[in-house]
């Protein structure tokens, strides 16, 4: 989206809807425990509706995100929106974590506000926890989808089969361990050694016979044992089903 005043207007008017939206919970809540029980539910009803606000701003500003009708979306399509959604939690977090927070504590030293500071420095570990968080279910995330690929890949295979058609064709066995794939036979999640396991501190570049022997998989913790040589598809695969949602 072009960055214009307006948009900056939209960025802004969403924070202060959002912003309201917790100060007026805070309210209620301060006010339930007070025993006005009549305005703290006028400040959650109010709440909701500053709620409503932000959510259409938020729509103005990535209307890629919005959904009509999600029986309508292709799986394809379900899985890009949520791989957005992943990709601006990560940006927002690691924003708070690597600049603004830290921006916030260096000038609460100035103040001498030792309060402020202990706050900032929290948030800018929770900002960091949320962060790796959400890379985390990104990751995983992308490896479900090589998961269902592979899933669709012998289902087709299968298909074939079943219909005298001519079955996919595979590729000769790997002998190159630095590019050697390996799968789970428990869930098919598919270890790759150009991708490595950074959650669980194996970098890329690391061969599978290179892996400790603790190491489980990263979906269903099923040991190292657990997973065989990937024998892949050749040719660049798109399954006649898959051709219905692109």
């Amino acid at each position: 989206m072009e960055n214009n005043k307006t948009i900056q207007n939209l960025n802004s008017a969403f924070a202060g809807e959002s912003m309201a939206n917790r100060k007026y919970l805070f309210f209620a809540n301060l006010c339930a425990k007070l025993g006005e029980v009549e305005i703290s539910k006028l400040f959650k009803e109010t709440a909701e509706q500053e709620t409503e606000h932000a959510f259409a701003h938020f729509r103005e500003l990535h209307p890629e995100l919005e959904v009509k009708d999600a029986k309508q979306l292709s799986e394809k399509e379900k899985k890009e929106l949520v791989s957005k959604c992943l990709e601006l939690a990560i940006e927002g977090e690691t924003y708070e974590f690597m600049s603004m927070y830290p921006e916030f504590y260096k000038q609460a030293i100035l103040d001498k506000n030792g309060k402020a500071q202990s706050q900032f420095q929290e948030q800018i570990n929770e900002s960091e926890e949320h962060a790796n968080l959400f890379k985390q279910a990104s990751r995983k995330f992308n490896l479900l989808i090589s998961i269902e690929k592979q899933h669709a890949r012998k289902y087709e295979d299968a298909l074939n089969q079943v219909n005298n058609k001519e079955k996919l064709k595979l590729l000769e066995p790997n002998t190159d361990k630095l590019t050697q794939k390996w799968i789970c036979r428990k869930c098919s999640m598919i270890y790759d050694p150009a991708v490595g396991d950074i959650d669980s501190g194996i970098l890329p570049g690391t061969a599978f016979e290179d892996i400790p022997e603790d190491w489980i998989c990263p979906i269903c913790n099923a040991s190292k044992k657990s997973f065989i040589p990937l024998t892949e598809y050749s040719g660049d695969y798109e399954s006649s089903f898959q051709k219905k949602f692109i």
